[in-house]
């Protein structure tokens, strides 16, 4: 598998040396590492479209968006027409908290990046989780929250139109537990910005408690920033790996290039 070394204390490994991308062995041992460190970096890639296809195929099946398998990730229209869209993704969020079954992982390649800002933050759900007191499991573990696309636009556009606030609505929202058990035994954190509310609970509470446990996650020592370089491969665990990109002027031409994996476990 190469060298390997640990992007954070708890988070997070690069891996160096690396002479063939889709050799099984390697690819068991990406698995692995993304299961238990929920971030993988490999500098210096420079993966082209049909590379990182494959490689991503060797993690699982290749979710297609718009009858593309690569997605495209700027804030230039004419390189992406959702460029608007994703201005949401200065914002912590996992992806497909309004699906039956989120994405697995998504692999990210840096095409063009920018010279100032555009890095990318991960914050581990399942390391927040682990160090929340008794106390404050107890106060989490059977509460549910619904997630959808109008709360994470609000926080891009907080004085929407009538026509936003129509279209944004008549995308299906999701409840799910805010303390996800996994399969393997391991809790997660089901929160960021397309947390709405807490079912049953005081609008202004739950607000509050959603802030609150989106404030103690991100935390530094749950958390990785990654400073791009052109031909990065960074793959990440998205069902427990919250991630926001940092602001950068749309003029500066960032590209990467996205794949995502389909997801194998409902959200409970």
């Amino acid at each position: 598998m190469g060298n390997t070394t640990a992007l954070r204390p708890g988070m997070g490994v690069e891996v160096v040396g690396v002479e063939d991308l889709l050799d099984d062995v390697l690819i068991s041992r990406c698995v692995e590492a993304l299961k238990w460190r929920g971030v993988l970096l490999i500098r210096g890639a420079n993966l082209d479209d049909e590379a990182q296809l494959a490689f991503s195929r060797k993690l699982g099946e290749v979710v297609t968006l718009g009858g593309q398998e690569i997605f495209k990730v700027s804030l230039d229209p004419a390189v992406n027409s959702a460029a608007e869209y994703l201005k949401g993704t200065f914002h912590w969020h996992l992806d497909g908290t309004t699906d039956k079954v989120p994405v697995k992982a998504t692999t990210l390649t840096a095409r063009h990046v920018a010279m100032v800002g555009g890095g990318t933050e991960f914050a581990s759900t399942y390391a927040a989780y682990e160090s929340l007191s008794e106390d404050d499991r107890k106060r989490y573990d059977d509460l549910r929250v619904v997630h959808s696309i109008e709360a994470a636009q609000r926080l891009v556009y907080p004085e929407p139109t009538d026509e936003q606030i129509a279209m944004w609505r008549a995308l299906p929202s999701y409840e799910t537990s805010l303390v996800w058990q996994r399969r393997d035994g391991r809790r997660s954190l089901v929160i960021g910005a397309t947390a709405d509310h807490v079912v049953g609970m005081d609008p202004e509470e739950s607000r509050a408690l959603l802030d609150e446990l989106l404030d103690y996650t991100t935390q530094e020592r749950f958390r990785y920033t990654h400073d791009w370089q052109v031909g990065d491969l960074v793959v990440w665990d998205n069902t427990g790996i919250l991630h926001r990109a940092l602001p950068y002027d749309a003029s500066s031409q960032r590209t990467m290039h996205r794949t995502t994996i389909t997801g194998d476990e409902p959200w409970l």
